[in-house]
């Protein structure tokens, strides 16, 4: 607990456990009504064609079929940055998968009946599912009128070409300073796409009253970011749509934006006053909604002679899929950390978002800093190893710290965070320096990160009293497993001087009551949403003092406030005798109830300069980490044992210890499963995902996770920070495969630069390696006979050979020496011959005579 704190930074549990424990908490699939219709969609079968017809008579006749609906009945765009997409595909399909009709019905099963019956004409298209190749001039488009769609200003596509958003960094002269780089290093490195996976597939239940207006239970991050699509998408007031969100089973940023529910609004638009559900498979979950953007990496650095960095060039192609979605932002977030958590004076970065004919990309966990670091944090091991410099003292010569600048030119200052702790600690907590046996090492990565949001995303509070000096806590921000309803609760308690359990968080968002947040994302709620609690709370006490002053008599200064009291000297008034007015001996009462109000918004963020991407303050906070994992691996199998894993966090101030280690652990165990096994196969014959089912999917079980967590966390206090807190959340997964391939080098010697670090990569790269190493043996044995038979060939005399043995010279040299040698002698033996031919010619010729 800290010092000056009571509540804040004290281990707490949930405030939702008991809801989750016991089976009370409600999720969208629990929403029955009497008379509701169920939903099925039909989608494409192929990965690029054009869509010539689609007929919908046959089920419409289906009985118990009440609605059939495509595109020409709602034809209408849809998209959070670019505004690309259809609810129903148009005139074109672009990935197996996208909807194409969709109808309700009494059951499900006449649901999935009816869509048998419709008709469809499709005329199939070249398909890409390559962004290298859809880069190229003059490869086909996926979105020929992508110069006509509209988007917002932070994203550039480049019209006429398969581009959706390009950000830049230019910052020094980079061209200059690897002239001047005593080494040049450059390495490529893949991401493939990857699933969510959440529990709770997605789900949505919608009426529409006859007076027009609509009400939708989503299992949605951010039920007024739905709101806000959902009018536009429709053309109507926002004021017609009510967003509710129950409890979220898992979300890791695929439910972040608007999915399914624009075609369950549609359905229930077409049956007035009956409720419409929409519960997708998990097969279309696994392929047909959203997944983690793949990404083609390349990195180039130039290095001095004592390792300091002096420019780097950083490329990196993302895979869009066929909408940009949420992809695009990605895109941009990835550029303005295009080089991690480094400090490097030249820098040219390019982070391009290119459509394909993939399942759509979208926020994922990490939003974009996982798959970059898998890239950044091998480059700089890569780097040590051939420069024959730690890691770890590599990366401190060349790591943010007070006075340097990121590469937007941002200032790092002492209230930024601290690396250099987060490393220190981590080194400590792994035994770096410890010696381990065979196949088995520590490998370190580290991670830096910013919520990546507009600057103007808000939060807004309320708080309100009860009679007994007790309060309702209300915000929007989702709890989807993070703990945002205890923190708040605790922020919320701190603030107020009143106990925790005093605190009651009420309801789940609701867009026609609750206060409103922008989105559920970016790790930001702590920061933003604890900040606008904080400010309702202040809010409330500002307005009981000033009660407390007229029953005082006395100014506002003049009073003080204290554990639930107001102090006035030697008078003392409880909270609770004020908070709903009042009352003087004589009956008259001043005040009434209190409603505290309190928002946020980050106000000194500045737009990134579109041709070099330089901002003095582009994001809100930066959050630094270190993260080591101590592995082993199976020679005979490939499999890798993680023994260990050890990470620290600066996070400005830990609100509740047991909430983040709860974070930890989730991040590192899903950062493993991206690390180790999860790849959404795609067969590029038919454009579909082979693997749509948790049996061919991949992720990790109680049997994978690491034998041992070992979480701490640096405190250096966010200045704007809700008591100093900064996010943390998303933070946990983003070192961790490079943790793994960095540890994976140094147990083995074998370098994995593309994801997943499957058993079978790593048995064959063994082998290969093994067999590599036989061969070179094999060499180096025949060259040890050769020099030895050459040894003994050699003239023993020739002092000058034997010491070119000595010197390893190589069989060459001293074979073409040794040649040489071997024709002076016969050139010698031939004299000698000729002279004793000539002698004995002349003593012949002597003997005749």
């Amino acid at each position: 607990m800290k010092k000056d704190h009571k509540i804040i930074g004290k281990k707490v549990s949930r405030v939702d456990a008991l809801d989750k424990v016991t089976g009370s908490a409600k999720y969208v699939d629990d929403i029955q009504f009497p008379g509701m219709l169920h939903a099925r969609i039909l989608r494409s079968p192929h990965p690029h064609a054009d869509l010539i017809s689609v007929d919908l008579s046959a089920a419409k006749k289906l009985p118990g079929v009440k609605a059939a609906i495509c595109g020409r009945d709602f034809p209408f765009n849809t998209g959070i940055y670019h505004v690309d997409q259809y609810m129903f595909a148009m005139e074109r399909v672009r990935y197996v998968g996208e909807p194409v009709a969709a109808v309700s019905a009494v059951s499900p099963e006449i649901a999935e009946e009816a869509l048998k019956l419709i008709k469809v004409k499709y005329k199939p298209l070249k398909a890409n599912y390559d962004p290298g190749t859809g880069m190229i001039k003059g490869a086909t488009l996926i979105h020929p009128n992508l110069h006509k769609y509209k988007h917002v200003s932070a994203i550039n596509p480049t019209p006429h070409t398969n581009i959706a958003n390009h950000f830049k960094i230019r910052k020094g002269e980079p061209e200059k300073a690897f002239k001047k780089a005593s080494h040049v290093f450059e390495n490529y490195f893949n991401v493939p796409q990857i699933q969510h996976v959440p529990l709770e597939t997605h789900g949505a239940v919608a009426v529409t009253e006859r007076s027009g207006k609509t009400t939708v239970w989503s299992s949605c991050q951010s039920p007024f970011t739905v709101r806000y699509l959902l009018s536009h998408c429709f053309s109507k007031k926002l004021t017609d749509f009510r967003v509710i969100a129950p409890y979220i089973g898992g979300g890791f940023g695929c439910k972040a934006g608007i999915n399914i529910e624009p075609i369950t609004v549609a359905l229930s638009m077409k049956t007035p006053g009956k409720p419409v559900k929409l519960i997708l498979t998990r097969e279309e979950e696994m392929c047909c909604i959203v997944v983690r953007q793949a990404c083609q990496i390349r990195i180039k650095s130039g290095v001095t002679k004592e390792g300091r960095i002096i420019a780097q060039e950083n490329e990196y192609i993302w895979d869009c899929g066929a909408y940009a979605g949420y992809g695009v932002n990605i895109v941009r977030a990835a550029g303005y950390s295009v080089c991690g958590a480094y400090d490097i004076e030249n820098l040219k970065g390019d982070s391009i978002g290119v459509y394909t004919n993939r399942p759509v990309g979208s926020a994922f966990r990490g939003f974009g800093m996982s798959e970059i670091h898998w890239g950044i944090e091998q480059h700089m091991d890569m780097m040590a190893q051939q420069l024959g410099i730690d890691p770890v003292e590599f990366r401190l010569k060349n790591i943010l710290k007070k006075g340097s600048h990121t590469a937007t030119g941002e200032l790092i200052t002492e209230n930024t965070g601290n690396m250099e702790h987060c490393i220190a600690e981590v080194m400590k907590n792994i035994d770096y320096n410890k010696k381990r046996g065979p196949y088995r090492a520590v490998g370190l990565a580290l991670a830096q990160k910013a919520p990546a949001m507009p600057n103007n995303a808000s939060s807004a509070s309320i708080v309100k009293f009860n009679e007994s000096g007790e309060v309702e806590l209300l915000f929007s921000g989702m709890e989807i497993g993070q703990g945002v309803m205890t923190a708040m609760a605790m922020i919320a308690a701190e603030t107020l001087q009143i106990p925790l359990d005093h605190v009651h968080v009420v309801g789940l968002p609701d867009t026609d009551y609750s206060p409103y947040e922008w989105q559920t994302v970016a790790s930001r709620l702590t920061y933003s949403c604890g900040n606008a609690v904080c400010h309702a709370c202040g809010d409330a006490i500002s307005q009981m003092k000033g009660i407390a002053s007229q029953v005082f008599g006395l100014p506002v200064k003049d009073i003080d406030y204290k554990d639930g009291v107001f102090i006035c000297k030697k008078i003392r008034v409880p909270i609770d005798q004020i908070c709903m007015g009042y009352q003087f001996p004589d009956g008259h009462t001043i005040g009434g109830a209190i409603v505290g109000r309190g928002h946020f918004t980050t106000s000194d963020c500045i737009n990134c300069d579109p041709e070099t991407g330089y901002s003095p303050k582009p994001v809100a906070n930066w959050t630094f980490g270190c993260q080591a994992v101590d592995l082993e691996v199976n020679p005979d199998t490939g499999e890798l044992t993680l023994h260990k894993v050890a990470c620290t966090y600066d996070v400005g101030c830990a609100i509740n210890p047991s909430g983040l280690m709860g974070q930890v652990y989730g991040g590192i165990v899903q950062g493993s499963g991206a690390g180790l096994m999860e790849q959404l196969v795609l067969d590029e014959t038919t454009g579909r995902v082979r693997n749509q089912s948790l049996v061919d999917y991949k992720v990790p079980t109680i049997m994978d996770i690491p034998a041992e967590f070992q979480a701490s966390f640096v405190e250096t206090a966010q200045k704007d920070g809700a008591y100093g807190a900064r996010g943390i959340g998303e933070h946990t997964m983003i070192p961790t495969p490079a943790a793994i391939a960095n540890a994976l080098y140094k147990a083995t010697g074998l370098r994995i630069q593309e994801l997943p670090i499957t058993a079978e990569k790593v048995l064959d790269g063994l082998l290969k390696l093994q067999k590599a190493k036989e061969v070179k043996e094999e060499k180096e044995e025949k060259k040890k006979i050769v020099i030895e038979s050459r040894k003994k060939s050699i003239n023993p005399g020739s002092q000058k050979n034997v010491e070119r043995v000595k010197n390893n010279d190589s069989i060459e040299t001293i074979s073409k020496s040794n040649r040489i040698e071997d024709i002076k002698k016969i050139v010698e033996r031939n004299k000698n011959l000729k002279k004793r031919n000539t002698l004995e010619q002349s003593h012949g010729e002597r003997k005749k005579r």
